[in-house]
Formats: C-alpha cells, sequence, structure tokens
C-alpha cells in the first residue's frame, strides 16, 4: 500500500503511560446471565428499529495467531469507535456467541480495517458465520502486529489488545493502538437501518 501514509504509535518515556502493560485477554472475564432487573423494557424488535437509526461506519476487525490451523480470523464491525489519544486505544464491541472472538482473543492483537464506499461487498463476505471469509481477499501483514491489512482499505488501526470488559450479551474489547494509516480515496461505508449507503454532501 505504497500510498498508505504509515504512523507508528509509539509512548516510550511518556509519563501518562509509563509502567503500562496491556491486559492479558485470555482467560475471558467471567460472563453472567442477563438479570431480571436488567431485560429490556421494551420490545427487542423495536429497540433495534429505532437504535438502527443511528449511522455508523462499518469495519472489518481482523486477527492471525500463526498457531491457528484454521488461518487468519476477522468479522465486519459496526460498533466500532476511538476511545483514548492518551494512550492512543480504539474500542470494539463483539457478540459473546461468536466464534470468531476466542480466535482474535488468542491471537492477543487485531487490525481494524475501515472500509469504504464501494466495499459493501467485502463487508457481506465477512458477515457470514462459517465460511472461508478470507478466499480470495488480498491482504498483507499489518507493520506492528501481522493482522491481516485489507488490500485498497482507505484507512486502518492496528492494535495490540489492551483489556476486554463484558455489557450484556457482548464484551466490549479495548485495543492499544500500535500503528496506523490512510490513504487518500472515495469516501466511508455507511451503515443506516439495515442498509448500506455513502457519505454525500448536505443540498445548500
Amino acid at each position: 500500500m505504497a500510498a498508505t501514509a504509515v504512523r507508528y504509535l509509539r509512548s516510550v518515556g511518556a509519563a501518562t503511560t509509563a509502567g503500562t502493560a496491556p491486559v492479558d485477554p485470555l482467560p475471558r472475564p467471567d460472563l453472567r446471565a442477563v438479570a431480571d432487573d436488567e431485560r429490556l423494557p421494551v420490545d427487542p424488535a423495536e429497540f433495534r428499529r429505532v437504535l438502527g437509526h443511528f449511522a455508523s461506519g462499518v469495519t472489518i476487525v481482523t486477527a492471525h495467531d500463526p498457531d491457528d490451523a484454521e488461518g487468519p480470523a476477522g468479522f465486519a464491525c459496526q460498533s466500532f469507535a476511538s476511545l483514548s489519544l492518551d494512550p492512543p486505544l480504539v474500542t470494539f464491541m463483539v457478540a459473546r456467541t461468536s466464534t470468531t472472538w476466542p480466535r482474535i482473543a488468542r491471537a492477543g492483537a487485531f487490525c481494524v480495517n475501515i472500509l469504504g464506499a464501494d466495499q459493501g461487498a467485502l463487508c457481506r463476505s465477512f458477515a457470514v458465520s462459517g465460511a472461508d471469509k478470507f478466499a480470495g481477499v488480498a491482504y498483507e501483514a499489518a507493520p506492528a502486529t501481522g493482522s491481516p491489512l485489507l488490500d485498497s482499505v482507505p484507512a486502518w488501526i492496528d492494535c495490540r489488545i489492551q483489556a476486554v470488559h463484558t455489557g450484556g450479551d457482548h464484551l466490549i474489547v479495548v485495543g492499544r493502538v500500535e500503528a496506523l494509516g490512510a490513504a487518500d480515496g472515495d469516501g466511508p461505508l455507511l451503515f443506516h437501518r439495515g442498509v448500506f449507503g455513502r457519505f454525500g454532501p448536505l443540498g445548500g
């Protein structure tokens, strides 16, 4: 990715981060069932419908554990966000039932591939459970962790797992940013009310 500007983030000597070490993501934290007094007071379908009005970007989170006989792992993820500038942290959420997450946790690192407006088909291929998601997908090793960095994505963030927290039926994964980059290109792939879209200028 010759057009990609690579910027390594190292905090050696920074007083605010001195002595900080990544938290071992395994074993996973104890998971508990949702208590009766925590159950949703509205219909789950209505919850999904209303929250679907919040447009989000779309990413593919990838990882590679050399000891994983299945090869690289990855899944499509909307619930991604920046978390902290100092130290540089990002976060994503993954369902507790995910079969991909344990493979990412074992790798101890991941790369967030931010998708462009024309990469809806790529997103769909990584949203399918049980398929060979990397079949026909070109990628290279991300510079800090070796996680799959997918070709032609407009931006990427290479991370090591810092912490994992429980959040209802999901896990909240915090990653420490080790490297990142972006390239000029089309706008982002957006997801809104169950369909993909793209960013456009506001009307005058």
